[in-house]
């Protein structure tokens, strides 16, 4: 049985007819949250039962939920092949009101995203690879990771979120249905999520950063670059040894970006492996031309990890730096670190 958030609303409106009807169920599935075929009102009878019979709506089912001291929530979801895949809530700004209870300022969220079940990359400071690789997800599993997140957390349709796509897996390892994603993502009658809140984040696959860059989405780019040589970057990431540093910072020179915006770079900060002066020195020279920002993200331990967390005093001296030498850096806080959702924590779970 096909899932429906698989299709775009155009590739539905061919197999839908009259294609009118597309835009219809698209409406009821992403923006009245309905559950159910039978429940799409405006309808026709023998549609539904067409659709029922031919399609499921239900891909991912939310099969626990942990909460964080900071609010964040991860959840482990079941696919309908029984393999599980884990998204995270970000709270990033709380609502705020009036003593009349008028908001003033509304709340503000993000959902960080998986792409695949597992990871083939095998970051070695990864716990997603240490499950190795079992399949891509779908576009519509994708979608549905955001979808159900509203739906449990009554976030009302018209509310916008940011997406990051930095949960399991390599998103440029799965292009075409991510990029199917965005898409689906951005319709204006489905969650109606613009590009410009959703940001892709890779390990450095540079010839699908050349790709993606080539059909010009309009969404942000993420890099994870975690090192500054390719000797300690290939122990750290062993994607490195087919794309290269140098390959990755060309593909970014050429990728197209907002005017307005920035490449985002993700440096995880290992305790007396990268946190060094000299390391942020050689950064600097590194993105030399580059529209970036660079986000310094403390490791996130795990059992059995050979590395450590850095203090804060080494990671301030380091944002310092940067800061000083004329590039944009913030230290990332790590939500979710005590129910084990922080960067690089998520991984597939038996049941």
């Amino acid at each position: 049985m096909k899932i429906i958030q698989d299709f775009t609303k155009d590739e539905l409106g061919e197999i839908i007819k009259p294609s009118f009807r597309a835009k219809q169920i698209y409406q009821w599935i992403f923006k009245k949250y309905v559950d159910s075929f039978d429940n799409m009102k405006n309808i026709p009878k023998d549609l539904k039962e067409e659709l029922n019979k031919n399609f499921t709506m239900n891909p991912l089912k939310i099969v626990k939920v942990e909460e964080s001291c900071d609010g964040s929530k991860k959840y482990l979801f079941i696919t309908g092949d029984g393999v599980t895949v884990e998204s995270v809530l970000l709270p990033m700004k709380k609502e705020r009101v009036d003593e009349d209870g008028k908001i003033l300022k509304e709340a503000k969220f993000t959902v960080c995203i998986s792409s695949q079940v597992g990871c083939k990359i095998g970051c070695t400071f990864c716990l997603t690879a240490k499950g190795g690789f079992t399949r891509n997800l779908t576009p519509g599993e994708i979608v549905a990771q955001v979808l159900e997140i509203k739906k449990d957390n009554g976030i009302p349709e018209n509310k916008r979120l940011n997406i990051v796509y930095m949960g399991m897996g390599e998103p440029l390892d799965n292009l075409d249905n991510v990029v199917k994603s965005v898409r689906i993502f951005n319709d204006i009658d489905g969650l109606a999520i613009g590009t410009r809140r959703q940001t892709i984040s890779t390990s450095g696959v540079s010839s699908q950063i050349q790709k993606l860059g080539k059909l010009n989405l309009g969404v942000l780019l993420a890099i994870s670059l975690h090192a500054v040589d390719d000797k300690l970057r290939e122990e750290l990431m062993p994607i490195n040894k087919a794309y290269n540093i140098d390959s990755v910072i060309t593909a970014v020179k050429n990728f197209p970006i907002d005017q307005r915006k920035k490449v985002l770079f993700e440096y995880l900060v290992m305790k007396d492996l990268n946190d060094d002066v000299k390391s942020a020195k050689k950064l600097v020279s590194l993105l030399h031309g580059i529209k970036a920002k660079v986000n310094l993200i403390y490791f996130n331990p795990y059992p059995n990890s050979p590395y450590q967390r850095p203090d804060e005093k080494t990671m301030f001296k380091f944002k310092e730096y940067l800061n000083n030498h004329g590039v944009i850096c913030t230290i990332r806080a790590s939500k979710g670190l005590d129910i084990s959702a922080a960067c690089g924590q998520l991984k597939e779970k038996g049941l």
